[in-house]
């Protein structure tokens, strides 16, 4: 199995280094550090706070692990600043009119999505239409059950 390439700027690159950084350096000696000492009060059978450190072990080393291969398998693309089409970290004003409504999204890399602030993959149905249209334009987003809708670009910045 080929492993997969995640595509992100510089920043974003040494975002997720920073963070892995913090999670060895910082969080996983204070989870184990909790461990040891929930240890020491014996019987661990029914012992929550250990159980409750070594669930958190367990989520760090995944968050770890993840970061990991996202690191080893990061592509870094040169940050455009280019705002006359649509690219990486470019902030997209749209406008569906068939719900009549505009939306502003960020389009990021795999690694630095955040849905609730609109932050958007580039690689999601509506950033990857998006990619490298240009401020009038009118995209088709094709969903993953079949159906499309159209948004029309206002502007990029």
């Amino acid at each position: 199995m080929a492993d997969q390439r995640y595509v992100m700027t510089q920043k974003n690159y040494d975002d997720l280094v920073a963070e892995l950084d913090n999670l060895v350096k910082v969080k996983r000696p204070e989870i184990i550090e909790r461990i040891a000492e929930a240890r020491s009060h014996g019987d661990l059978s029914e012992n929550a706070e250990y159980d409750a450190a070594r669930e958190e072990q367990r989520s760090n080393e995944g968050k770890i692990a993840e970061l990991e291969y996202q690191i080893k398998n990061a592509v870094i693309q040169e940050e455009i600043t280019d705002n006359s089409y649509v690219h990486l970290n470019s902030v997209v004003t749209v406008y569906d009119e068939e719900m009549g409504e505009e939306d502003v999204y960020t389009i990021t890399s795999v690694t630095d999505v955040d849905v609730m602030n609109n932050k958007i993959s580039s690689e999601s149905p509506v950033g990857a239409a998006l990619l490298r249209k240009k401020a009038g334009d009118v995209v088709t987003i094709n969903c993953p059950d079949g159906s499309s809708y159209k948004l029309r670009i206002i502007a990029i910045k």
